[in-house]
């Protein structure tokens, strides 16, 4: 096991911003932790970056146990926090090589080092930029580039893609999903859900300082789902429809959501060409009738509350 938390709990006087939290992370796992602002995803990730100390509890990383021995676990992990600080008069290839002689990479060992992340993160090119100068994407990706340097196990990513334009995200999610096949462990938080169910193998789903649900997405998505809901639209008549849908067997409710109908059939029904049928040969024209599709972003909203700390 990677990563393991255990009871891990903070406080900040009488705030918790996490309470007992239970986490296992597996070796080669690709980990999207999701949750409302202020949920608790920060604070876990520092505590694990060895930046924050539990109140009570205790978190490993690679078998070590974080506050003694953190000095073991730095080496092991590489933190991309979600904001990058400038450097004035400082280019890439200088701020890569600063970084890697902290980590004790020297001479040719650090020359090639360098121009191996720099290939890796696509910013060969930049090499001779100024990073002030930089956009928040390169930024982001000369961040992603500081921590590969010395060849971490883990990888802690606090919100990577903020801020950032469609192509910059795009290229982050790419550059990530390297890093996963690469066998990285890689631990994300993210607001767009959409883009961690295409990359991430499992998630957690925290909110209130609380791990509501974790485990892989189908799973997840599984245990959210309330049965079949079809969304229905005819040409006219929507109303005469609706009424017809809802007196017919194994539909449990009909509801208008906008300009279509809802409809809830019962845990046993789940063909739709009855329905379709029903309504053809009362000659209603059917302009849409499709079954509603659970994802990590309905699973999301059907399980917090928008509860913050």
């Amino acid at each position: 096991m990677i990563v393991q938390t255990i009871n891990l709990t903070k406080r900040y006087g009488k705030l918790v911003a996490l309470n007992n939290l239970q986490l296992q992370i597996e070796d080669g796992e690709c980990f999207g932790y999701i949750g409302p602002n202020g949920a608790g995803k920060t604070t876990t990730i520092k505590i694990l970056a060895t930046l924050l100390q539990p109140t009570w509890g205790e978190a490993r990383v690679c078998g070590h146990v974080v506050g003694y021995e953190s000095r073991k676990i730095r080496p092991l992990i590489g933190y991309v926090p979600d904001f990058f600080g400038a450097y004035e008069d400082m280019v890439v290839q200088e701020y890569l090589e600063f970084f890697a002689s902290a980590y004790n990479i020297k001479g040719q060992q650090r020359t090639r080092v360098v121009g191996d992340v720099l290939e890796l993160t696509d910013l060969t090119g930049k090499r001779d930029a100024l990073v002030d100068s930089l956009s928040r994407g390169m930024q982001q990706r000369l961040s992603v580039a500081r921590v590969l340097l010395h060849d971490p196990k883990v990888l802690l990513l606090d919100e990577p893609a903020s801020g950032l334009d469609p192509r910059a995200r795009i290229e982050i999610r790419e550059l990530l999903k390297e890093l996963r096949n690469m066998g990285k462990t890689i631990i994300i938080s993210s607001h767009i859900l959409h883009e961690l169910a295409e990359l991430c193998t499992t998630v957690g789903i925290i909110e209130g300082g609380e791990l509501l649900l974790h485990g892989p997405i189908t799973e997840i998505v599984a245990r959210v789902k309330r049965g079949t809901r079809v969304h229905v639209r005819v040409a006219e008549q929507q109303d005469l429809a609706a009424l017809l849908l809802e007196r017919t067997r194994g539909v449990k409710s009909v509801s208008p959501v906008d300009s279509a109908i809802v409809v809830e059939l019962d845990s046993n029904t789940h063909d739709l060409t009855p329905l379709a049928k029903l309504l053809l040969d009362n000659n209603f024209r059917i302009c849409e009738l499709k079954e509603e599709e659970v994802n990590l972003e309905t699973a999301f909203m059907r399980l917090t509350k928008g509860i913050v700390q």
